[in-house]
């Protein structure tokens, strides 16, 4: 197979468009037209269903587009071994992270990452946990930097960096807070059940946070009222603060203490993992094991 030829029909097949795919690989209509009309003799069958506005992917497209798919990670994971064995300190990496915390994780240490890898290529795309592990499974990503239990993981491997307790917080104006540990001192414990008929902020149901809260309010034997629902975990610290409603959230965002919050450990102490993870069958490169490193002393910073 021509992995330039695998590379324009993939991003034909991603665009569902060949104009869209065009403009994308920066080539002519004509020339990828050209290309997948090659292809298409070669293989004695159309790999797409024409129209104008929508490319649809034939049944001999689709069996094509999985063992190209696997084509150019054989490609890859070969390149980046041979690469490894000569200490090239090249290849290339593409990283899941999540949105807010990886995102801030990736820029603190990216330029060490980059000092002594300055030849690896590097693409970090944020991405909620579960996409991240639906493209890990699919070859599309090297690793993820993800936070979930360990009932959300997947069957592929996951190398932990750490656990991480969640904290419920409440307004500091609430009655409640009065219960709060002063700062510096070990956070007070609080039986939800005590906020029972509280409004709360949550993150949304597609959250690996919001299946631990969930199991949460489940165990305590109550419903919350949901005030609302958010996609971004610091949001939910910004609404406790300006609104009369409690949350719960991981540690890492409530670890430097607030005037306008109070902080309590629950009674089942629930936590999470901060983890890496990569590829049941995939190869780590050196870059991808740098990164990891970088990754375990930053968490271990805080």
């Amino acid at each position: 197979m021509d992995t330039k030829q695998i590379e324009y029909i993939l991003k034909i097949a991603e665009e569902n468009n060949i104009t869209k795919a065009a403009d994308k690989l920066f080539i002519t209509q004509s020339a990828l037209n050209q290309q997948l009309l090659k292809l298409e003799k070669e293989l004695g069958t159309p790999l797409f269903h024409r129209s104008r506005t929508n490319w649809r992917l034939t049944e001999a497209g689709r069996i094509y587009m999985e063992g190209a798919k696997e084509a150019l990670q054989i490609k890859k994971t070969t390149y980046n071994r041979i690469y490894d064995v000569v200490n090239a300190k090249k290849g290339s990496l593409t990283i899941g992270l999540t949105p807010g915390r990886g995102l801030r994780l990736f820029t603190e240490i990216y330029p060490e990452l980059h000092r002594n890898f300055s030849n690896l290529e590097v693409r970090p795309i944020e991405m909620r946990v579960r996409p991240q592990q639906e493209a890990i499974a699919r070859g599309e990503l090297d690793i993820g930097f993800m936070t979930l239990h360990e009932q959300e993981r997947t069957s592929d491997n996951y190398l932990v960096l750490g656990k991480e307790e969640l904290i419920l917080i409440i307004p500091s104006g609430h009655p409640t807070a009065a219960k709060a540990a002063p700062d510096g001192a070990p956070l007070t414990t609080l039986d939800i059940r005590e906020l029972r008929y509280e409004p709360f902020v949550l993150m949304d149901k597609t959250s690996t946070l919001r299946a631990v809260c969930d199991r949460l309010f489940e165990q305590a034997g109550f419903t919350p009222n949901i005030l609302f629902e958010t996609n971004n975990t610091a949001g939910i610290a910004r609404m406790v603060e300006s609104t009369f409603c409690c949350g719960i959230i991981p540690w890492y965002y409530v670890r430097k203490p607030s005037p306008r919050l109070a902080r309590f450990t629950l009674e089942t102490h629930p936590i999470w993992d901060v983890a890496v993870s990569y590829p049941r069958s995939g190869y780590l490169n050196s870059g991808a094991k740098e990164f990891i490193r970088l990754a375990q002393e930053n968490w271990n910073s805080l």
